[in-house]
């Protein structure tokens, strides 16, 4: 079995691949997209000893907004 990963471009394609399900010729496994970023944000979060608050990472994006609007 192999499995592939599929980026779907137009829904007639996608009920292409339903009709081929029901035909049992293929198995659909939906699952969630988990991005590069979230993964090194765990990973990042399990070093760290205490957690960054919301407020502090509102401030530090808008302290980098100002510097680069400031140019």
């Amino acid at each position: 079995m192999e499995t592939i990963r599929i980026d779907i471009l137009n829904p007639k394609a996608k009920k292409l691949l339903k009709n081929l399900e029901d035909l049992n010729l293929i198995k659909i496994n939906k699952t969630k997209y988990k991005s590069d970023f979230t993964t090194l944000l765990k990973k990042l979060r399990a070093k760290s000893d205490d957690m960054i608050s919301l407020d502090e990472i509102t401030k530090e994006v808008e302290q980098v907004r100002k510097s680069r609007y400031e140019k």
